[in-house]
């Protein structure tokens, strides 16, 4: 085990020593998700659209798709439908600095990739801009791609991408096309340990996908040959 590691478990020993990690939605002790409540997370059913990863609900097509056009994503999955409980759990750990939960998050979607691989050699977290990294403190993307690198063994370049416009968040933005225009153009990305890679781009929750398609479209223009979009939930 490497020294790095070894501090890694030190770190998670002392907070949980300090800290009980206790389940977010039955109060059961020992972990923050419990084995018995991760199966009653709602999850994302097939069939889905081979795109944007929502479940089809009609016949003739994906109505999601049909609605916008995606311009550089290969494709989008995302295990959980973002409801419920995991709405709470992504919303404590993006926004209530519970960090502890990036590590069980992380699991679950090293769990789906086991069983549904995609295309994949680097990982590379969605950015923040650097005004809303020191308001928040931390990027939560950063830290379930630094868990699923150690869970995976997958190499990680968290320094691929960078958000250049200081956009209006996407969560107060709730018509469609506001989202999309949002982000045009937002993110830069270096080419180094990007040219003739498959990436697989790491966020917690998927909306429109206008984000993921932005930052795929900066990875493609930097010469990756795909990219993939994978986060923990997905609002359908």
């Amino acid at each position: 085990m490497s020294f790095s590691s070894q501090i890694v478990r030190v770190n998670r020993g002392v907070e949980g020593f300090l800290f009980p990690s206790y389940c977010i939605r039955c109060g059961k002790e020992g972990d923050f998700l419990c084995s018995s409540c991760r199966y009653h997370l709602p999850r994302v059913l097939s069939p889905i659209c081979e795109r944007c990863g929502r479940p089809l609900i009609v016949e003739g097509g994906c109505l999601s798709c049909q609605r916008r056009s995606f311009m550089a994503i290969d494709g989008i999955r995302s295990p959980y439908r973002f409801e419920g409980i995991m709405r709470r759990v992504i919303y404590m750990f993006k926004y209530r600095h519970l960090k502890s939960l990036a590590h069980p998050l992380a699991q679950l979607m090293g769990e789906y990739l086991e069983v549904r691989s995609l295309p994949c050699e680097v990982l590379v977290p969605v950015p923040l801009h650097p005004r809303r990294l020191r308001q928040r403190g931390y990027n939560q993307s950063v830290l379930l791609v630094q868990e699923l690198r150690r869970l995976s063994g997958l190499p990680l370049n968290k320094e691929a991408l960078r958000r250049c416009k200081d956009t209006s968040s996407q969560v107060k933005s709730n018509h469609a096309e506001i989202r999309w225009s949002n982000v045009a153009d937002a993110f830069e990305c270096s080419s180094i340990g990007i040219e003739q890679r498959q990436i697989l781009l790491i966020d917690d929750v998927c909306t429109t996908g206008a984000t993921l398609d932005a930052c795929a479209a900066a990875l493609k223009r930097a010469g990756a040959t795909s990219v993939w979009g994978l986060t923990v939930a997905m609002e359908v």
